[in-house]
């Protein structure tokens, strides 16, 4: 039986008396018990069971058979999953912290509990550099690993006057209060938290055996100095923290007022981009590939900008992460491709050997199902021959679903496309991984390239990939040559373009 008493055992006892849940003095167990139509019995062994039960009155002349039916459910299973439901709607259930409604509820407690002290709050907006990559590159479950392992890393380090949270994806944010009533001195406890944040979080991970290292960017506003509720307050953050992230990453920024503005202005780009194809408000601009051996332009990489009205030309890095974000980087793809073949079949008409037009291949683009038979089609209505295009893949792309990449890289360059590694250096990747991939281009990115005529370890670096490049043999070029003293240590070394 439920209750592990007998029936004789029951037929002696009050209902009452099986009764566990607790009650205000002076409130009948029972009475509340059938009201809400569910209690707590205390079995025989004394275990507590939460049932749900149903009464009904017997109505009769014989006395005797007088009273009330009570027919009880065990529902165990019920306030146990009642229990993780709510559980899971105020913690996250990837690293058991505050999700954003909880992490917002308690930051809202602690504004007013300190602005009833007088103190003050300090809000830090934490989003990692580049997580995509890791999820792309290694597999989702590895990056859920990742971000366990940032949150135990975080909870060490942090005091108990903080609370962490998990407001999206990579994106966390901790806030501190106690901090002094001296701006400049309480500017200075968060700053030296924001360095600690930053040194945990560089610390290499481990993920599916290999080594990565990866950088936050950090967003911090005070309360109440920069806002007085919970909602501003987090979008000055992350205003703060997007502003360190437009600066290379790895580093905080305090908030200011005009970095409102800067948010301001990417939801701006963020409604106008979804129309910008419709409007034909795109450009290619071709920048020449130069032959380093005798100086003769061998062909052309296509550059998009994005013609806006009122704000001139707006290059890739401001609009294209916008367009990852919102799925909108195939169809802008799909445009770029378009028109290299239209442009290309106008310059054949001109120049009989323009050489190739290389351009960026996205790896949503890549993923699509009718990609390489949308390609064939796109170069049969155009009549432009696949050789004369070349396809840029990043690292990233390439190394995503290598199984599932190779097959169709392979397709690509069955057809005749000629395959490129674009900002070769920036990746988790090695010259022998990508062995795998009909490539037959490597680009070394301009990071490397900038300062390779004045920095040692860039030359070493830059020099070692077109050695290795050359003894796989592909074909080497150097991105973002503007001057005459990177051209001369290149072309000593034997890059090719």
């Amino acid at each position: 039986p439920l209750t592990g008493y007998s029936t004789d055992e029951l037929s002696a006892m009050s209902i009452g008396s099986l009764l566990a849940a607790t009650v205000e003095e002076g409130v009948d167990p029972l009475t509340v018990a059938r009201e809400s139509g569910e209690t707590v019995l205390r079995t025989r062994a004394g275990q507590t069971i939460p049932v749900s039960f149903v009464v009904s009155s017997v109505a009769t002349a014989a006395a005797q058979f007088a009273g009330d039916i009570y027919v009880a459910r065990d529902i165990t299973e019920r306030k146990r999953a009642e229990r993780r439901i709510r559980y899971l709607a105020r913690y996250d259930a990837l690293t058991k912290i505050p999700n954003r409604m909880q992490f917002q509820h308690l930051l809202q407690q602690t504004m007013a509990r300190t602005r009833r002290l007088g103190q003050g709050v300090a809000l830090l907006y934490i989003d990692m550099d580049r997580f995509k990559e890791v999820n792309d590159t290694f597999g989702h479950a590895a990056g859920d690993r990742v971000l366990e392992l940032l949150t135990e890393r975080l909870t060490r380090v942090l005091g108990s006057d903080s609370v962490l949270g998990r407001l999206a994806g990579d994106e966390f944010a901790v806030f501190v209060d106690g901090l002094s009533a001296d701006a400049e001195e309480a500017g200075a406890q968060v700053a030296q938290l924001a360095r600690t944040v930053l040194n945990t979080v560089g610390a290499s991970f481990h993920v599916s055996q290999q080594e990565v290292v990866l950088t936050v960017s950090i967003g911090v506003a005070f309360c109440p100095r920069d806002a007085d509720n919970v909602i501003d307050l987090i979008r000055n953050a992350d205003a703060a923290m997007y502003y360190a992230k437009q600066n290379g990453g790895n580093t905080y920024a305090f908030y200011s007022q005009e970095m409102n503005a800067a948010a301001v202005e990417r939801l701006m780009l963020k409604s106008k981009l979804r129309r910008a194809v419709e409007r034909d408000e795109f450009v290619l601009h071709y920048q020449p590939k130069v032959d380093l051996r005798d100086g003769r332009i061998i062909g052309a990489e296509a550059l998009l900008r994005w013609r806006l009205s009122g704000h001139g030309d707006i290059p890739p890095a401001q609009f294209i992460p916008i367009a990852e974000e919102n799925n909108l980087i195939s169809a802008i793809g799909a445009w770029v491709l378009e028109r290299v073949c239209i442009d290309l079949k106008l310059l054949r008409q001109t120049v009989s050997n323009p050489g190739r037009i290389s351009l960026n291949l996205s790896l949503k683009q890549l993923r699509h199902a009718g990609f390489i038979l949308n390609c064939r089609s796109l170069f049969e209505r155009h009549n432009v021959p696949p050789q004369s295009l070349e396809l840029e893949i990043t690292e990233t792309t390439l190394m995503a679903d290598p199984r599932r990449t190779v097959q169709m890289l392979d397709q690509l360059a069955a057809i005749g496309l000629h395959l490129s590694i674009d900002d070769f250096g920036t990746g988790y990747s090695s010259l022998s991984a990508l062995q795998q991939f009909p490539i037959g281009t490597l680009k070394i990115d301009q990071s490397f390239v900038r300062d390779v005529a004045d920095d040692p370890a860039d030359a070493t670096l830059v020099r070692t990939i077109i050695e290795m490049g050359h003894g796989l043999g592909l074909e080497v070029v150097a991105e973002g040559v503007e001057r005459a003293d990177q051209v001369a240590p290149l072309r000593k070394w034997g890059c090719d373009v």
